[in-house]
């Protein structure tokens, strides 16, 4: 990530339009209501053959006791120190306002390239009015009004900020790496894990639920380990999502869950496994994810020697047939065992991309099969002659038979824990077919 610009500015400008335009997806969230943006956003965008990461940020406002805001400062300030251009953007159709102009007086001592960009430039006359932005006095650049929505006068402004780039950067630096997704219900602990781990405020975190909205995506090196790490809004039950922003929170964190390797499930220790975590474990099995279940605020519950045992065994009957999930038991507050819990999905990931030698496979659970063969139907018995797994992202295991329409739900069950047993599959769902031979 050797190229960052960063886009800035006071709230409801268009930052997070424009950060959609630049990296062609609709990865932030949009919305008329100011202050939807909280947390510093990353994607990935290319122009003139250079790759180059952006980051959103929330708009930034002097002088307010709200919460948000002030924790928003924090994030602005950190995506301008490591940014390589500065992007700050302001609204032809307000025009120049004493929010840009404080900002602007924020930006006065940063050393790094600052382009003014006048978005909402959606016709000539208002391409004209956004001159009187030149005011501000910043920098050696002009002014470039764009508009946001349709594109326009972006490719101006983008060949002048990758002037500024010393190398080509990386098409996707995060190719090939393990991305691990933070999912739950809300106020569960999601984004203070996140900053624990980290040692940074990398999300912002108050006591209200619903305080992250975006997916947080974050570069993590843990023992020589690279991964992606995401945090996520905070998931109810479809009934009580009442608010546009908190739907699209919600898609966001769900369509996070469908890009990432491994799912940790946070769960409230005070409210134990719910209905709504069973419902996101369900949703990680189905799109085929690595899964681990982190029992949070350890330290907020009363508890002796056996504590523990009691309430993982309550958990593993509700998982029913799904009791391969591994669940851990911490505090963020405190940091007991967090790094412990990262350690875990790393884990699951390479138990996740395992790939089984084809002679192994058939040393171990052939004479397995051989002890409790398929039951007979209709007369007709079933002979598994051979297993190998199949070249796919997830584990996938080929049985070939004579007649596999004949085996049942139990039996693959039955071979399900044979594999389990004699090789390490925790946390990862496997899947098992029948071929015809």
């Amino acid at each position: 990530m050797a190229n960052i610009v960063a886009i800035v500015g006071r709230p409801n400008v268009g930052k997070s339009t424009f950060f959609n335009r630049l990296v062609e997806q609709r990865k932030a969230i949009e919305d008329n209501v100011s202050g939807v943006t909280r947390d510093r956003h990353y994607g990935h965008a290319q122009w003139g053959g250079k790759f180059f990461s952006v980051v959103d940020t929330g708009g930034y406002v002097t002088g307010s006791d709200d919460v948000y805001e002030a924790e928003i400062r924090k994030q602005v300030k950190l995506a301008i120190d490591e940014a390589n251009v500065i992007l700050f953007v302001v609204d032809c159709h307000d025009g120049l306002t004493d929010l840009d102009k404080e900002f602007a007086n924020e930006l006065r001592g940063s050393k790094k390239p600052i382009y003014i960009v006048a978005n909402k430039a959606d016709s000539p006359e208002k391409s004209m009015l956004a001159a009187e932005f030149y005011a501000l006095g910043l920098g050696d650049h002009d002014v470039f009004p764009i508009a946001a929505v349709s594109g326009s006068g972006t490719g101006d402004l983008l060949d002048e900020v990758i002037k500024h780039f010393p190398d080509e950067g990386e098409e996707d630096p995060e190719a090939g790496i393990p991305k691990i997704a933070i999912l739950g219900r809300p106020n569960v602990g999601k984004s203070s894990f996140l900053n624990a781990l980290l040692g940074t405020e990398r999300s912002i975190v108050t006591n209200e639920a619903g305080t992250t909205r975006d997916a947080i995506h974050t570069r993590y090196k843990l023992y020589g380990q690279d991964f992606i790490i995401t945090d996520t809004a905070g998931i109810r039950k479809k009934a009580k999502v009442k608010e546009d922003i908190e739907f699209y929170s919600v898609m966001r964190s769900l369509r996070t869950l469908e890009e990432s390797d491994v799912l940790i499930i946070m769960v409230d220790a005070t409210r134990g496994l719910e209905a709504q975590d069973i419902n996101l474990i369900s949703l990680g099995i189905k799109n085929n994810k690595g899964i681990m279940i982190m029992v949070n605020k350890w330290d907020l519950i009363e508890k002796d020697h056996k504590t523990m045992d009691k309430i993982k065994k309550e958990m593993l009957e509700k998982l029913g047939e799904n009791r391969w999930i591994p669940i851990i038991f911490t505090s963020v507050e405190t940091k007991q065992r967090i790094f412990q819990a990262i350690e875990l999905a790393v884990r699951v990931y390479e138990n996740k991309t395992r790939k089984v030698a084809t002679s192994k496979l058939n040393d171990k659970i052939l004479p397995e099969i051989e002890n409790y063969p398929p039951p007979a139907n209709k007369g007709k018995y079933i002979k598994i002659k051979y297993i190998t797994q199949l070249p796919t992202k997830n584990p996938v295991f080929a049985f070939f038979c004579n007649l596999p329409q004949y085996i049942k739900e139990p039996y693959t069950r039955f071979l399900e824990n044979r594999l389990r047993e004699n090789f390490d599959f925790e946390g990862v769902p496997i899947k098992i077919t029948y071929k015809k031979k």
